[in-house]
């Protein structure tokens, strides 16, 4: 009997935790931008609510992040190692000859702010290759 409680106690607290990520999530903010002289793509994602713009003067458009896509991206943000962002190195560097769009992530989370060096649009570090794939697939739809 004590066993069955203490293992009933431990999955209710590993369940608890898991909850409490999530909500974290939902006070992180997350920004992609990536531009060129003649292209610019902003997303940012704050609390299941994505805005997106496609142009430097246009106003974002706001859209509510579907169940299924706010799974994929807590789970994503999750994985990521927010104190090694900043040291994380372009795979490519099509973005010194025009080759790409030069793009940047910026998360804001529990008040410090994480912030990669420029890297290639299209080709982002792996560390964070899933997460910004997500938030580009936002620009598609």
């Amino acid at each position: 009997m004590k066993i069955a409680i203490a293992l009933f106690l431990s999955l209710f607290m590993i369940s608890s935790c898991a909850c409490q990520k999530n909500t974290d999530m939902k006070t992180a903010v997350i920004e992609y931008e990536a531009q060129t002289r003649g292209m610019y793509q902003k997303v940012l994602v704050e609390n299941q609510t994505v805005f997106v713009a496609k142009n430097r003067d246009e106003k974002p458009v706001e859209v509510k992040i579907s169940d299924e896509d706010w799974i994929v991206l807590t789970t994503e943000f999750e994985k990521l190692d927010l104190e090694a962002i900043p040291n994380l190195e372009a795979p490519t560097e099509k973005r010194f000859y025009d080759g790409a769009a030069i793009a940047n992530l910026k998360i804001i989370y529990k008040g410090k702010t994480y912030e990669t060096k420029a890297f290639d649009h299209g080709f982002p570090p792996s560390g964070i290759k899933k997460i910004v794939t997500k938030l580009v697939s936002f620009t598609q739809k």
